[in-house]
């Protein structure tokens, strides 16, 4: 289950783009948040795009989160109304149109939590909920998981708790979903089905097949709006996969070196297979150590 709340800025004003000399030293979101890219990684962050944030974060999780985007945002925006960069009722301006979103998606042991400012991802982290691990896990209730999913196992061990290669992939479909296949998310996929079913081959018609197909026919899609979409391949993931497991360490390394192995300057998508394999990676990690 995931949970998203798109909210824009309520301040009349829009900061703009233009790189004039009152914006000489201001923090602006690639400062801050390194992989924004495009023009909203030279805005300055406006005091009513930290307030969009954390109205965001609050509807989500009921608080502002210490050490995350809202924060950091905050921080930044305070910095630039002292010196006089924006005004306290400004807004950026892509901010303004597109909004903030939060994305909450709930896992065995805690939620894949993915938040975007104008349509980038500005980070991406766990939040363990121990009201989803009571009694082995909410499953397919409070926790999200879809009905009926596999019961992974390790060592011949099940364990309703750890997050699957599966449920990541669907978390990816929540975070990236409206971003298209791309030859390195259809890498990264290959890899993290080869790791879940143990076959060195790809499954007739199986996940990495169809991202494979998707990634070749969108390289040659003339427009985006005919392009198929990462959410367009994964959104039932685990459903799709003829064998499933805990997702582990060693797994989140494969899929990202394939991943960025297959990217044109080297780097993994924000929020994209690769991120949440490590996301999922971490928290199993940490349910392991909370277990002992």
């Amino acid at each position: 289950m995931s949970q998203e709340q798109p909210r824009r800025p309520s301040g009349q004003q829009a900061a703009g783009g233009g790189g004039g000399g009152g914006e000489q030293g201001a923090v602006r979101y690639g400062d801050v948040f390194p992989a924004v890219s495009g023009g909203l990684a030279e805005k300055p962050i406006a005091p009513q795009d930290a307030a969009t944030m954390q109205s965001a974060e609050n509807l989500v999780f009921g608080q502002t989160l210490r050490g995350r985007p809202a924060a950091a945002m905050q921080s930044a925006a305070t910095t630039n109304e002292r010196m006089g960069v924006v005004g306290h009722d400004q807004a950026t301006d892509a901010t303004a149109v597109q909004g903030v979103t939060v994305s909450e998606t709930r896992v065995p042991g805690g939620r894949i939590v993915t938040e975007f400012v104008a349509g980038q991802a500005v980070g991406q982290y766990l939040a363990r909920d121990d009201d989803a691990t009571a009694g082995g896990g909410a499953g397919a209730g409070a926790g999200g998981a879809a009905p009926g999913r596999r019961v992974a196992a390790a060592a011949g061990v099940s364990d309703n708790r750890k997050v699957t290669i599966g449920e990541a992939l669907e978390a990816t479909a929540l975070a990236a979903g409206d971003e298209p296949v791309e030859r390195s998310d259809a890498a990264a996929i290959q890899a993290a089905e080869a790791r879940a079913t143990g076959l060195d081959a790809n499954v007739p018609g199986g996940l990495a097949a169809q991202a494979q197909s998707a990634a070749a026919a969108n390289a040659w899609a003339a427009r985006d709006v005919d392009k198929t979409t990462l959410g367009d391949v994964l959104a039932n993931a685990t459903a799709q996969l003829v064998a499933d497991k805990p997702v582990e360490i060693p797994d989140a390394l494969r899929v990202a070196g394939a991943e960025n192995r297959n990217k044109g300057d080297g780097t993994a998508r924000p929020g994209g297979v690769a991120a949440s394999m490590a996301a999922a990676a971490r928290l199993n990690r940490d349910e392991a150590v909370w277990d002992q």
